[in-house]
């Protein structure tokens, strides 16, 4: 849906932008931007969807992306290692859950919810923790690209609690529940 004239104003000072500033980005006259806002001009469609254009552009820019959040130092553990491992790696780093890998490549997560279930089921200790990791691990972490923006990295960790985040398709950070808080 094309948006109203009413949100040109909005969304103009949204973006902190002068009246005058609008005009010279989409090539128009200042006082075309001050008619369009106070109601008084219908302009032509072209003029206002170059207005919007810019808005569009310039919120794009100052949108918050992957890159902008993700933590570059993941911790990880491979698909063949006990969950001992990923036990202490979770104590040493404070953290509730891991990407499981199988040398570079993403297969799987564990979470220390996944790891209680297994005690909750009323497996022994010392056998849980010298299960191989994918043996109990979970699906892996949705993998976004560095410019996925804020919007769909909330959304996916509504479901999952990590999300990957990769550049030209080799891992460069994840991003957590825990990482959207501190944003705060």
């Amino acid at each position: 849906m094309f948006p109203t004239l009413e949100d040109i104003a909005k969304k103009r000072r949204q973006l902190g932008l002068k009246q005058s500033e609008l005009a010279k980005l989409a090539g128009v006259s200042q006082s075309l931007i001050a008619k369009l806002e106070a109601g008084t001009i219908d302009s032509s469609y072209t003029k206002v969807k170059t207005i919007f254009g810019v808005l569009e552009r310039l919120e794009a820019k100052n949108r918050i992306q992957a890159e902008k959040i993700l933590h570059t130092e993941v911790v990880t553990v491979q698909k063949k290692e006990p969950i001992a491992k990923v036990v202490q790696l979770m104590k040493e780093h404070g953290y509730s859950q891991i990407p499981v890998f199988n040398g570079k490549q993403s297969v799987g997560s564990v979470s220390e919810k996944t790891i209680l279930r297994q005690i909750l089921d009323g497996k022994d200790l010392a056998e849980i923790s010298k299960l191989p990791t994918e043996k109990i691990m979970e699906e892996a972490f949705p993998q976004v690209s560095e410019d996925a923006p804020l919007s769909l990295i909330s959304s996916l960790l509504q479901v999952y609690s990590g999300v990957l985040v990769s550049r030209k398709g080799v891992m460069a950070g994840i991003i957590t529940k825990a990482d959207l808080l501190r944003m705060l």
